[in-house]
């Protein structure tokens, strides 16, 4: 070996062991501060979170620290989150399907999906708060009143194109041999279809529970459309109450107490968005017998 390679072959060498620590480091921040987050709420939160907290709806002097709970945000965060995951659900997953069977096939409806995939990178990067505005908009021309199902709307437009385009490159990543190899044995698109949400299926949960996550812990969308009261969850056409704005709302306060409460409410909504991933995750890997690789 002459010295050029020699050298080449060090300088190679190093640049390797450089990238191979700055990936090292860049794993350690990541997992650093996501440690640091749930760890200072987890220890600011756990202290005054009960069962009380946990099971109550806030009485009348709860925001200058008197007694009561969250239950109400709680329930209310449950409800607008799943709402808008299943009607973005309903929504996006026809689409997706057009996308990857038909769209596939005919070159103007092909021009018409890269559009349609460009439009929904578009709208995942808009501002909730503009999801917020628009759907207030909506409301009052409709003389929909803040509810439950303003919420919903406001949500199911903040998650559809997260939804969709985690969906549409799942399905994209399906092998062209299952395309061809199911229309050479005489299937239709629509049976082609069947067998992609099979061969999708392990990662539609992955899908769902990033638009729940992110449903479920948006403020500016709901701050409008779904309203805030102190009740249980009474009905679709009912103000709602959702736990960002109970954090929020509580953090405003003047008093110690009830500021404290801001952190147990915060360390509830990131225990129901972790446990949701970890439940779809384990469902992911059950169904993953489907997959061909």
């Amino acid at each position: 070996m002459s010295a050029n390679e020699r050298s080449r072959l060090r300088q190679r060498y190093r640049e390797g062991r450089l990238m191979y620590f700055l990936m090292r480091v860049a794993l350690a921040l990541i997992v650093g501060i996501l440690g640091l987050i749930v760890g200072v709420i987890a220890w600011r939160g756990a202290r005054e979170l009960n069962w009380e907290m946990l099971t109550q709806p806030p009485t009348a002097g709860y925001y200058l620290g008197g007694g009561g709970g969250i239950c109400n945000a709680i329930l209310g965060s449950w409800w607008l989150a799943v709402g808008a995951t299943f009607t973005a659900f309903l929504l996006s997953l026809p689409l997706v399907l057009f996308l990857n069977v038909y769209a596939r096939r005919n070159g103007f409806i092909n021009r018409l999906a890269v559009v349609t995939r460009l439009s929904l990178d578009i709208l995942w990067g808009i501002p909730s708060i503009v999801y917020g505005i628009f759907g207030f908009a909506l409301m009052l021309a409709v003389g929909l009143r803040a509810s439950l199902l303003g919420g919903i709307i406001a949500l199911t437009l903040v998650e559809l194109p997260i939804l969709a385009r985690s969906l549409d490159e799942v399905l994209r990543l399906a092998p062209e041999e299952l395309y061809t190899g199911t229309l050479a044995l005489g299937a239709t698109p629509l049976e082609y279809a069947q067998v992609l949400l099979r061969q999708a299926a392990p990662s539609v949960p992955t899908a769902l529970l990033l638009a729940f996550g992110r449903g479920i812990g948006d403020a500016a969308a709901v701050l409008f459309t779904a309203g805030y009261t102190d009740r249980l969850p009474g009905g679709l056409l009912e103000p709602v109450a959702s736990l960002p704005l109970a954090v929020f709302f509580q953090l405003a306060t003047p008093f110690p107490a009830t500021q404290a409460r801001a952190y147990a409410a915060a360390l509830v909504l990131t225990i129901i968005v972790l446990t949701t991933g970890v439940l779809g995750r384990a469902l992911s890997a059950r169904l993953s017998r489907y997959v061909v690789r």
